[in-house]
């Protein structure tokens, strides 16, 4: 077998993501037959013996997909230095290590998928696809068509530019409380809660309802089920063994 680059052999096998292999590697937290490994070294996953962390790579595990409703105060990590609660904690039952295929932060709440799969993980999260994520978003405020319209063309965040036109639904509206149905094709960092800000409307609660066509469904706080084969490709995903677009 052809040799492969180290950081993709171990996304491939589902122990994290490619981008976070890559800072295993750089922090000299791997390695191959013993030796420490730099960006750029490859390896044969049938052959050689890989660590990370001290922990032996296992290749070759049935590829898993789950979805997950996150209740608020958990963090889409497998751990934190900090302290608090890691996602995976609610997989019990899961015998197979899977890490989230993007984020939803600690204060957040709603669908996230879950995986060992690195091509998933890739396909999910990679700003090219536009994959689309629909937010049920609680606000402070009245909002009105033209606060609507304001957020749905795009917003300023600073440093990272300017959010996508995006769709922007008023579900209730309110003196004090007003309801938003957000449906965003980007993942910036807290974007929805830095856009509702810029528009001068705090947000007391978000849940994401949607991603790709796939919901929540049933799903209540910290249940979680496997995406069926009819979910994966509302996704536009084919599987780990199929080709994939290269940028992924």
């Amino acid at each position: 077998m052809d040799k492969t680059r180290v950081q993709k052999i171990i996304a491939d096998s589902g122990y994290c993501s490619r981008r976070k292999a890559e800072i295993y590697v750089k922090a000299g937290q791997v390695r191959v037959n013993g030796r420490p490994v730099k960006i750029g070294d490859k390896a044969d996953p049938l052959k050689d013996a890989i660590t990370v962390n001290g922990e032996k790579l296992t290749l070759g595990n049935k590829p898993r997909y789950i979805k997950l409703y996150k209740p608020r105060g958990y963090i889409c990590s497998l751990f934190d230095p900090r302290g608090k609660k890691p996602v995976v904690e609610l997989l019990g039952g899961v015998r197979e290590r899977v890490y989230p295929a993007g984020r939803l932060d600690v204060n957040s709440e709603g669908l996230i998928f879950l995986t060992n799969d690195g091509f998933f993980s890739q396909h999910i999260t990679h700003p090219k696809n536009k994959i689309k994520k629909t937010y049920r978003v609680t606000v402070s405020g009245e909002v009105t068509e033209e606060t609507a319209a304001f957020l749905a063309a795009g917003v300023e965040l600073g440093g990272d530019g300017k959010t996508r036109p995006c769709d922007v639904g008023i579900i209730v509206s309110g003196a004090e409380r007003s309801v938003l149905r957000i449906t965003v094709s980007e993942g910036k960092n807290r974007q929805i809660r830095r856009m509702c800000d810029a528009a001068g409307l705090p947000v007391s609660r978000l849940k994401r309802v949607s991603v790709g066509g796939v919901r929540l469904g049933m799903l209540k706080p910290g249940e979680y089920a496997d995406l069926t084969a009819d979910e994966l490709k509302l996704l536009g995903y084919g599987g780990a063994n199929k080709k994939t677009p290269r940028h992924l």
